[in-house]
């Protein structure tokens, strides 16, 4: 039947060799999904959504009893005092943008702790020079770098005993660095130390790619405020924009104010019908990050298997739904991208090049045939043409659709 695709006998045995090693993972997947899914229900059933819910508002989008609902299920879901859920983001850097400007003022210091943030909020904070930064309008910045692969404990304690910050932010996924992903424990254990040391710091963790991957998530471990797409996992392939802000209460009406304004806050904001598919959206996001997870497992397998580097390995923790396969050969980064473009379902027959994207220095490639556009929780893979030439490959809606692609990638990089 692969003969429908072109996908050789020798890529076939493979990958299935490859599927039947990785079983063990696979099940732990699954009852992490399980586990998942019960949240997930136990907040539908404790909001009593109905099917009135999915009604849609218009104009000022007063009263809309669906909005309502469906922030309490992730504020549920999430583990968090309130939640922000809108379609008015545009995108999980929007929501980050406006959560900064949510909760730091002029003269006020905002401190990475992760390194350098993702690179599309250089020109939010001011990393980049831009006129509308958060460093133009007086707010501080500042970064403390991760050693191996960890919080550095010591010099986050020195920095908040000698500094006054306002805002600590941590970014878990590991976006176009080389460093690995940040578990939820170590979250835990820095938001421990950082409320030891000054209470009053508020914690806000950039939770993109990494929901439904752990049993817990960071509000539900001290953090103030947490931030996520919903054309990543908790969309489920299914939400066509949008993005939440979950956390404490308080935060979360600053966080509307600044999204729409002040005194009217999250009491506007039109649907415009988007209710259902956001319910729909998060009832399948267990199930769609299990599917994204598995061929992200099967991935690293397969290409270690054919003498790459890979990072996270095919039995490490997962942290998030990202996978990093080192070519080390730019081609090679290319054709890869280019079979994922050409196993998906939309766009199949295009060729991606590698071009300039808004807030990226480097070129990027990125195949991304997906319903959705830039929709990260299906199937996808990117990379910025830079050395060591990492692919970043992430989601897919179903594990059979992530296995075929898959395939196609091979067939690139092996032809």
């Amino acid at each position: 039947m692969y003969e429908l695709l072109g996908i050789s006998n020798k890529t076939i045995e493979l990958v299935n060799k490859c599927e039947e090693e990785v079983k063990e993972v696979f099940n732990k997947i699954d009852k992490s999904c399980e586990k998942n899914s019960l949240k997930v229900l136990s907040a539908f059933h404790k909001n009593g959504v109905t099917e009135s819910c999915f009604n849609e508002t218009t104009g000022y989008g007063y009263n809309d009893f669906g909005r309502e609902t469906i922030e309490h299920i992730f504020k549920d879901v999430l583990g968090a005092e309130d939640a922000i859920v809108r379609n008015q983001f545009v995108s999980g850097s929007h929501a980050l943008n406006v959560c900064f400007f949510s909760l730091l003022r002029p003269g006020d210091l905002l401190l990475s702790i992760s390194g350098k943030p993702y690179d599309t909020l250089d020109e939010v904070i001011g990393i980049k020079e831009n006129p509308s930064s958060l460093i133009s309008f007086g707010i501080k910045y500042d970064q403390i770098e991760l050693i191996n692969d960890d919080f550095d404990y010591n010099s986050i304690r020195e920095y908040l005993t000698t500094h006054k910050v306002k805002v600590v932010e941590i970014q878990r996924s590991k976006g176009y660095s080389t460093r690995k992903s940040i578990s939820i424990d170590k979250v835990e254990k820095a938001i421990k130390l950082i409320k030891e040391i000054d209470s009053n710091v508020i914690v806000m963790v950039d939770n993109c790619y990494c929901e439904f991957v752990s049993d817990k998530e960071p509000t539900e471990v001290g953090a103030d405020v947490m931030v996520g797409s919903l054309i990543k996992n908790l969309g489920g392939g299914i939400a066509p924009n949008g993005a939440y802000i979950a956390g404490r209460h308080d935060l979360i009406n600053l966080c509307g104010e600044r999204l729409t304004l002040p005194g009217e806050g999250r009491e506007v904001g039109p649907t415009l019908g988007i209710n259902k598919l956001i319910l729909q959206g998060i009832y399948l996001a267990p199930n769609v990050v299990a599917s994204a997870l598995k061929t992200a497992v099967l991935t690293s397998k397969v290409l270690e298997e054919l003498g790459y580097e890979v990072e996270p390995k095919y039995n490490d923790e997962r942290v998030d739904i990202v996978q990093n396969i080192v070519f080390r050969d730019p081609n090679k980064l290319i054709e890869f991208t280019r079979g994922i473009q050409e196993g998906s379902a939309i766009d199949s027959n295009a060729t991606v090049e590698p071009g300039d994207m808004p807030g990226y220095e480097d070129k990027i490639i990125m195949a991304s045939g997906s319903f959705t556009q830039g929709s990260s929780i299906e199937l996808s893979c990117d990379g910025p043409i830079r050395e060591p030439y990492i692919a970043y490959m992430q989601g897919s809606l179903t594990y059979p659709y992530g296995k075929l692609g898959l395939m196609k990638a091979i067939e690139k990089i092996n032809g």
